[in-house]
């Protein structure tokens, strides 16, 4: 072994530990490697700054953008609008249903966009018509996982491990290339996970049929000297006719009335704690003599004393927006309260309501009691926060923080711009499958169509794409580069060579399938892609086989993280909602996974 394979080892040892324990975000990590690799001397200053003009790297950019256009122009919302539709179905079919549309969505649109467009979809569903969320979300998961291996442009994975296997010398997949495999992989995995549903924690029935229904927002109101609510009992306002509004407690004068009666007359000062959902929550911060986020500060004496200077947000409220967070483990807003936000305006934004996850331990008295400047956030939560429309884009740039929706105070979806979109969309798979033109230069098409046709805001794209998987896609790709030119991918699949003498093929693939799908449980899928990919195709050369089915053997294994919340992004989010344990993607995920590993292998092993 050279000085050159142990450096550039001691490089990959310390990049899996630090996907593993996410000692830093993965763009950070990413930089890190492009810096170890360049000092080292193991790749060439132009190798080291490649993976930023990779094909792959710039055709995941360039489908972001796309997604982002559908969903911006209303083509998601519209498919959205129809999949509530299916709530009339039984659970048993409605599960499969909702996991083969997620799997054939996620084929052609990013996989992490479509599952939260879903998780919108469930929520919705399980307010409206008391479908069970946690029966639902984790099978989502799985097939936009599953759906997104069934065609080249998925997932950045397919993209990723096409990209090296042809720099490696590989001949490069057509758009459907492995969708036969794909696809059976998903309808497998919708009848076993569907099977295995029923061990999935079940929804509250009390909290579905209670009337503080925790998937609403609590937030605060006061009630202005000039509104016309004074002197009007409650059951004469819309605070009380409006059944998705709740009052849930009246303070006056330091007197607090948990669940105040119809019949109380609201004064000037008066401190309502009120439940309800978004659409409600925007048209009492429109209402006129309510402030929906208005502080009151004490004086010495102990009087409330009425801030004279209104928020800005509430002289102009056009020009500000509401943003609905979602809080995910290692958050910095964990453990704070809205009081404590609000001091620090965090990224310009003032949180005016929190909605808790559905399995919080607070009973309903408890929470009502409980004043809501001392509610603290906890992973799972539900942040809602008003800020200026021209800043929205900073709260893109937050660790550990997923923006479920932005909403518009004014919501208008140009139906012109819809179609195009779609049009559009249609045009670029048609133009990838069809073979005409390269992914890469019919996604740059579809980019360059959106923004002629002005459905698209450039301005706006910059600050919403993901870059850190971007960044990642960059850094990890000279690691590849680095294996190749000291030969450390070489040694490696010469030892494996060793171990696997004599042994059939189905054996040699059913351990390269192995090996990747386990490091992608721990090590982002990206990565594990680009460190295997080399590595299966050298054992290939050494068995003097066909790099076909180990180059699959990679694509797969490293989007089938199923059996760990860190494996996939998706994974993550689920799990930071708060209705699964690590369990629950353990003993699922690993029997999918190992159901998934053996029918693979057999599949694989078909192509020699």
């Amino acid at each position: 072994m050279t000085t050159e394979i142990i450096l550039v080892f001691s490089i990959l040892l310390v990049t899996i530990l630090l996907f593993a324990f996410e000692v830093f975000s993965v763009d950070k990590i990413a930089m890190f490697v492009i810096a170890s690799l360049a000092l080292t001397g193991l790749v060439e200053p132009e190798e080291a700054i490649s993976g930023f003009s990779n094909t792959a790297t710039i055709t995941v950019l360039s489908l972001m953008i796309i997604a982002l256009a559908l969903e911006d122009n209303g083509v998601i919302a519209s498919l959205a609008r129809f999949l509530k539709n299916l709530h009339v179905l039984p659970l048993f079919l409605l599960l499969p249903v909702f996991m083969f549309i997620t799997g054939g969505i996620s084929a052609f649109i990013n996989t992490t966009a479509v599952v939260i467009v879903f998780i919108k979809i469930i929520s919705e569903l399980a307010k409206r018509f008391n479908v069970s969320q946690s029966k639902l979300l984790l099978p989502i998961s799985f097939a936009g996982i599953l759906g997104g291996s069934c065609t080249l442009m998925g997932t950045s994975t397919n993209l990723i491990v096409n990209s090296v296997a042809r720099d490696l010398g590989a001949e490069r997949f057509s758009f459907f290339e492995f969708s036969f495999f794909g696809l059976i992989f998903l309808l497998v995995g919708i009848v076993v996970v569907t099977i295995a549903s029923r061990w999935l924690p079940k929804d509250s029935k009390e909290n579905l049929h209670d009337m503080y229904d925790l998937e609403n927002f609590v937030t605060t109101v006061v009630i202005n000297k000039d509104s016309n609510l004074i002197d009007k009992k409650i059951e004469d306002t819309f605070l009380y006719t409006n059944p998705e509004i709740s009052i849930l407690k009246l303070t006056r004068r330091k007197q607090i009335t948990n669940a105040p009666g119809r019949y109380i007359t609201l004064k000037a000062n008066d401190k309502l704690l009120l439940m309800c959902d978004l659409e409600n929550l925007a048209k009492l911060n429109e209402a006129e003599g309510l402030s929906v986020h208005k502080t009151q500060e004490k004086s010495k004496k102990g009087q409330a004393l009425e801030n004279d200077d209104e928020p800005e947000s509430i002289k102009k409220q056009d020009d500000f927006g509401f943003v609905e967070l979602l809080i995910l483990p290692g958050s910095i807003l964990i453990g704070k309260t809205l009081k404590q936000l609000r001091k620090q305006t965090f990224q310009s934004a003032l949180p005016i309501a929190i909605k808790k996850r559905r399995n919080i331990r607070n009973t309903k008295e408890r929470l009502v009691r409980k004043d809501i400047e001392q509610i603290t956030l906890k992973p799972g939560d539900r942040l809602l926060v008003e800020i200026p429309k021209n800043e929205i884009s900073q709260l893109y740039d937050m660790e550990n923080v997923a923006i479920l929706r932005e909403h518009k105070t004014k919501p208008s979806v140009n139906t012109q711009k819809r179609m195009l979109s779609f049009v559009i969309l249609i045009l670029v798979i048609g133009l990838a499958a069809s073979g005409i033109l390269s992914i890469l230069i019919s996604a740059i098409t579809g980019v360059s169509l959106l923004l002629l046709t002005k459905c698209l805001d450039l301005n706006d794209v910059y600050h919403r794409v993901n870059w850190q998987v971007i960044f990642l896609l960059a850094g990890m790709i000279p690691l590849g580069i680095a294996m190749n030119n000291t030969g450390a991918d070489k040694w490696i699949s010469d030892h494996l060579l060793d171990i696997l003498s004599g042994q059939s093929h189905l054996v040699v693939i059913g351990l390269i399938f192995l090996i990747t799908m386990l490091m992608s449980s721990v090590v982002s899928n990206n990565a594990t892609a680009i460190i295997m990919t080399p590595i299966a195709i050298a054992v290939a050369v050494g068995l003097d086989l066909t790099m076909k089915p180990f180059i699959l053997a990679v694509l797969f294994g490293a989007n089938f993280s199923f059996f760990t919340p860190m494996g996939y992004q998706t994974n993550t989010l689920i799990y930071g909602m708060g209705f699964y344990k690590f369990k629950h993607f353990f003993i699922i995920g690993g029997i999918l996974s190992l159901i998934l590993w053996v029918l693979g292998t057999f599949m694989l092993s078909t192509l020699f």
